[in-house]
């Protein structure tokens, strides 16, 4: 469902997990950071409302989204780590840049994941402007900081 019809912090709370002992690390991309500060709270808030440790939860932040797969990789490698969340925004800009930004950073992500077979979630907005980043990220249409945090959790009830 699009999210512009999708309220993207509201989400069913069937198999949710009791994550009072996971640890998450939360890799945060400073590019946007506006924006990505926003989804950094939503995942947190999330996070900590369904029972998460604070002490367990291990913030990075990166320069940018193409950034957010190598530092993926060195959180799940960490044995304690238990999930990954990737937080980042790309803006639809006039050169191709965005799409290989986009392709990189979905399919690093996706690879980190499949090599340490735990969760690391892509909570990267690649909107078409930085209002709908915006919308995304607190406004009108929820947090995906919401709902990449509910994801790992989901995922680690899996």
């Amino acid at each position: 469902m699009a999210s512009s019809i999708k309220n993207l912090s509201d989400y069913s709370s069937k198999n949710v997990k009791d994550i009072k002992d996971s640890t998450f690390a939360i890799v945060v991309s400073e590019w946007n950071e506006e924006v990505t500060e926003s989804l950094y709270e939503g995942a947190m808030e999330t996070l900590l409302s369904h029972g998460a440790d604070k002490k367990n939860i291990v913030r990075k932040n990166v320069p940018g989204s193409f950034e957010l797969s190598i530092a993926a990789q060195w959180m799940a490698q960490e044995e304690s780590v238990d999930a990954v969340i990737c937080i980042g925004c790309v803006v639809q800009g006039e050169t191709k840049h965005f799409d290989f930004i986009c392709d990189a950073v979905a399919h690093g992500i996706t690879n980190v994941s499949l090599k340490y077979n735990k969760p690391v979630i892509f909570g990267v907005l690649t909107p078409n402007t930085q209002k709908q980043a915006l919308d995304r990220a607190g406004g009108k249409h929820g947090n995906k900081g919401d709902e990449a945090a509910i994801t790992a959790i989901k995922m680690l009830g899996f």
